[in-house]
């Protein structure tokens, strides 16, 4: 009976501690403050000087934030490596050989805080929210995708935010250049 209840209190500490460690995922708002967040935790996670292809945060209600991002430390090496933010776990989940005609590897790249502040981004967030509820009156608009990429050309770097109503429906697009400017608006 004694080990019956030590092997019963033992499982039920270790259910209690998964269920907490799996709550435990950070969860980011979508505005300036909350990308501003991300910046300092993958400045944290992939150091200062690291260059990005692509970062994309996307947001599931039932799962929350789910952050996906090519990175190098050293861009001339062409190797980069693609990793998935989930349920407060960072995982590689590939790794990356660029292919690049025409042009060093760091101009299909960006760094985070010289390049590209999250914190504007997450001020991009706030004014596509605010322009639909200006313009077509949907408040409490969910952003499902923020994208920062260089495109395959290495032209300049893009901004995508896909907002839907807090309960589903249409997606509303917009396309930001990194000064904060929208330059394209589709639902």
């Amino acid at each position: 009976m004694k080990v019956m209840k030590k092997n019963l209190f033992i499982l039920v500490s270790l259910c209690l501690g998964l269920a907490f460690f799996s709550s435990c995922s950070k969860k980011y708002t979508q505005d300036a403050k909350g990308f501003s967040e991300i910046e300092v935790d993958l400045k944290s996670k992939f150091g200062e000087d690291a260059y990005y292809t692509n970062i994309s945060v996307v947001y599931d209600k039932n799962v929350g934030n789910i952050i996906n991002l090519a990175e190098t430390k050293e861009p001339a090496s062409l190797e980069m490596k693609e990793w998935n933010y989930l349920k407060g776990a960072w995982n590689q989940i590939a790794d990356v050989t660029l292919e690049i005609s025409g042009g060093e590897a760091k101009d299909f790249m960006f760094q985070l805080g010289k390049d590209v502040s999250l914190g504007k981004v997450g001020e991009m967030v706030e004014a596509s929210k605010e322009k639909l509820a200006d313009e077509k009156k949907i408040d409490n608009a969910v952003a499902k995708i923020v994208s920062v990429k260089v495109p395959d050309n290495g032209d300049k770097i893009n901004i995508f935010i896909s907002l839907e109503p807090e309960n589903g429906g249409t997606s509303f697009t917009f396309f930001y250049d990194l000064e904060g400017n929208l330059t394209q608006f589709n639902y």
